[in-house]
Order: C-alpha cells, then sequence, then structure tokens
C-alpha cells in the first residue's frame, strides 16, 4: 500500500471516529449537565463510568508515547518508571476523600480560599492554567507526528482538524461529553492494545523477554522511577482533569474510583512500554511507536494510529472542560453559564495550539511542570495543619523556584547526586521538595502564634 494511501486510511480514522463522538456527546442544557456530569434526574456518574474516565483521562497520547520511548531506551525499567506516576490517583484519592468528609470542601479552590485567601486562589489557578494550556499542544503533536514531518504542512493540518473536530463534540456537553466519551474509548483503548500486544509478543522471544529487559539501578532508568514517586504526591493537585472528578459524585464511589485507577493505569502504562522494548529487540531508532507503527504493516500501524487518536481525544476533552470549569466556575470569570463555558473552550483551544509552531518537547510537559508544582505536597499533605495565611505562596513559589532553576539550565552541576540521565531532575526534586516542606512547618510555627 502506498504512503499516500495510509495517509489516507488515517485520515478516514481521525474524522470518522470524530464524527461518531460528535454524534452521540449528550447536549448539555444545564450548568450542572457541562461543569459537573450530571445526567438525567441529577443523576451522578457511577464508579465505573468514573474509573473509565479517570484512567483514559491520564492515558495521555504523549504518556503513551513516553511510555513507548522509555521502553525503547531503558526496557521495562522505563515503563514501570513512567507507570509510577499513577501513584498520583492513590495520594489524591486519600486527600480529597479528606478534603469533602472532613474539610466539607466541595472543591479545590473553596478549601484554598477559605485557608489560604484570594492570593492562593489565583496561583494556584495559574498553575492548572499552565498545565491545561501544556494539555493541548502536547497531546496534538503527537497525532501531527503520525500524518508527516514536525513542521510539514500535512503535520499541522492534522493538528489543526483533530482539534477542531475535539473542540466539537466537547462543545455539545463539556464534562457530560468528556465522560460519556471516555468510557467508549477506554473499552477501545483496551481492546486494541490487546491487538498491537497480540502481534508483537509472537514476534520475540515471548513476555519473559520484556518482563526481563533493562537495568534496575540508577541509571538504567530507576532515577526516573524516583522522580516519579516523589512528584506524585504533588503532581495530581495541578491537574483539574484528575481533581474535578474528585467532586462530581459521593466520596466513597469517589474514593474506590481512584484506588482502581492506580493498578489499571499502571498495567495499561507498562503494556504500552512493551512496544518500546519490542523496537529495542528489533533495532529501531526514534519514536518507538511510530517506528513499530510503520514496520508492522497497514492494519497493525492503523490500529496503533487509533490507540493514539483515542488517547488523545480522551485527554483534549477533559482539558477542554476543567479549563471551562476554572474560569466560569472556580474564578466567576463573567457569568457560570453553558455559553460561556463553550465560549472558554474555543480561546484555549486557540491558544493551546499556538505552541505547535515552535516545536516543543513532549517529554518536557510533564517532566518541567511536575517540578515546578512541588510545593503543593507539603499544602494538600498537611492540610488540617494551622499555619499562616501566606503559607501556600511561600512554599509553592520555593517549588516554583527550584523548577524555574532546573528548566533554565542554571542548577549547578555539583548538585547532582546521581548517576543516569534524570539524575539531575531527581537531585533538584529531592532538594526542592524537601526545602519545599522545611517553608511550610516553619510557617506552621508562625501560624500557632498568628492564627492558632
Amino acid at each position: 500500500m502506498t504512503t499516500q494511501n495510509i495517509t489516507l486510511w488515517q485520515w478516514i480514522l481521525v474524522i470518522a471516529s470524530s464524527l461518531v463522538l460528535i454524534a452521540i456527546s449528550p447536549w448539555a442544557k444545564t450548568k450542572s449537565d457541562f461543569f459537573q456530569a450530571t445526567r438525567k434526574d441529577n443523576q451522578k456518574p457511577g464508579l465505573w463510568l468514573l474509573t473509565s474516565s479517570l484512567v483514559i483521562s491520564w492515558i495521555f497520547a504523549k504518556s503513551i508515547t513516553n511510555a513507548a520511548n522509555l521502553g525503547l531506551s531503558y526496557g521495562i525499567v522505563g515503563g514501570v518508571a513512567y507507570a509510577t506516576y499513577y501513584l498520583s490517583f492513590l495520594f489524591a484519592g486519600i486527600i480529597i476523600f479528606k478534603l469533602r468528609v472532613k474539610g466539607g470542601f466541595q472543591s479545590i479552590h473553596q478549601f484554598l480560599s477559605s485557608k489560604y485567601g484570594r492570593g492562593a486562589v489565583i496561583l494556584f489557578s495559574l498553575l492548572i492554567a499552565f498545565r491545561l494550556f501544556n494539555e493541548v499542544w502536547s497531546n496534538t503533536i503527537v497525532i501531527g507526528s503520525y500524518f508527516g514531518e514536525v513542521g510539514s504542512k500535512p503535520y499541522y493540518l492534522a493538528i489543526l482538524v483533530f482539534t477542531l473536530l475535539t473542540l466539537l463534540y466537547s462543545l455539545k456537553g463539556g464534562l457530560s461529553s468528556s465522560m460519556l466519551t471516555d468510557t467508549i474509548q477506554m473499552v477501545l483503548f483496551a481492546v486494541l492494545l490487546i491487538v498491537v500486544l497480540g502481534v508483537i509478543l509472537p514476534d520475540s522471544d515471548g513476555i519473559s523477554s520484556y518482563l526481563g529487559s533493562g537495568d534496575w539501578s540508577l541509571s538504567g532508568g530507576v532515577d526516573l522511577l524516583l522522580v516519579a514517586l516523589i512528584q506524585s504526591i504533588s503532581y495530581p493537585f495541578h491537574d483539574p482533569v484528575m481533581t474535578d472528578r474528585g467532586f462530581i459524585t459521593d466520596p466513597q464511589t469517589m474514593k474506590k474510583a481512584f484506588y482502581w485507577s492506580v493498578p489499571i493505569g499502571f498495567i495499561c502504562i507498562v503494556l504500552f512500554s512493551f512496544i518500546g522494548v519490542y523496537a529495542a529487540q528489533k533495532g529501531m531508532e526514534g519514536e518507538a511507536a511510530v517506528e513499530v507503527a510503520q514496520s508492522l504493516g497497514i492494519i497493525s500501524m492503523l490500529v496503533i494510529n487509533l490507540i493514539m487518536i483515542t488517547s488523545a481525544s480522551s485527554t483534549l476533552d477533559s482539558a477542554f472542560a476543567s479549563f471551562s470549569k476554572l474560569m466560569a466556575v472556580d474564578l466567576k470569570i463573567g457569568q457560570a453559564s453553558v455559553s460561556s463555558g463553550r465560549l472558554i473552550m474555543v480561546l484555549i483551544a486557540v491558544l493551546g495550539t499556538i505552541p505547535v509552531f515552535f516545536n516543543p518537547t513532549v517529554l518536557s510537559a510533564t517532566t518541567i511542570s511536575g517540578t515546578m508544582v512541588i510545593g503543593l505536597a507539603p499544602v494538600f499533605v498537611f492540610w488540617r495543619w494551622k499555619v499562616h495565611r501566606l503559607a501556600f505562596v511561600l512554599t509553592v513559589l520555593t517549588g516554583m523556584a527550584f523548577g524555574i532553576w532546573f528548566a533554565t539550565g542554571a542548577y549547578p552541576k555539583e548538585w547532582v547526586f546521581f548517576p543516569g540521565s534524570y539524575g539531575d531532575l531527581l537531585s533538584v526534586n529531592l532538594l526542592g521538595t524537601a526545602a519545599c516542606f522545611l517553608v511550610f512547618i516553619f510557617m506552621k510555627r508562625k501560624g500557632n502564634a498568628l492564627v492558632g
């Protein structure tokens, strides 16, 4: 089959799958439908609907791309390292459950506003807005890479069309659209992943060759695993795609859904990293998922492409819904109406697409933003402590300072304590997290004197 015909089939997949989602997405008529995903008779999402939505919205196109590439570089160690980020569901589930049951809070913003004031809310909102902004471009550039070289016309056209089609069904129902389509996308993802594994596993030395791949050492990828473990305490709280779903159903259902999401998400990411391990076994280089897709024949390639489309659209629609809620409901910019929510979705779709024209890298969207928000860890771990109202701002700014220090390349080599490609990232996260906890503990002492 010619390259032109393959491209045609890829376009058919993108357009056809998007049209199906547009057709089945519910039409939101009320604010509750649009921002909280309520259904008929104000029925709230059940356990497995919420679990499916949580998992698939976190199996980003960039996540499975990173998992495959890390499998290529580090074997199973790379896959497990990246999957460790899914412990975020455990930490978030525990804290959000306590915030709701013991604190009586109905949102993260309500908690921050009541304890730390408007300044904390604004700073926090800037952090999560930046996160959602990253989610748009970092997922759509993955789709673009399957249609052409970075910077080519087919690459940009695919990004623009895919973003527009996802926006259309998101505009219909807001979070209701996102939740409903997430369930379908989760089932489809699982089926397609099984199909791909069914192709690559027989064409190797068996599953033992995958499970035994890599080197369990700091320089072999364990450094990234430790980074993920550290960041999992803070990382989930700057992701409204996750935290918004923690407040839309009853606390017990929410907690169970978050807990179930840990093993399900972990297993999905590790299994997808097998694609990278397979690529390494076959001596491939470059983008693992792309190279493997092109080597397996037209059917398998289209299956992998559909996996990418599924994961990217599930995250993109969630980002649109969360940004809309952030602006209209949490920050109360304008009226919290369905029409204003839709207008905000269009805004983030446009703004979030601009970076694709500057060729940013996908992995940085996770590792750098994760470092920037390490200051959130003590704020939520010790959410019941009596502290000075400035504790949030000072602690979060401390974490941001370490993130900027690292991102700008100014972090000194003398303070890198570990070998490996992620030794510097591990070092700055350890020091930065320790510094954030020390600042927060210091503000607790001040808080006892001032507000205790």
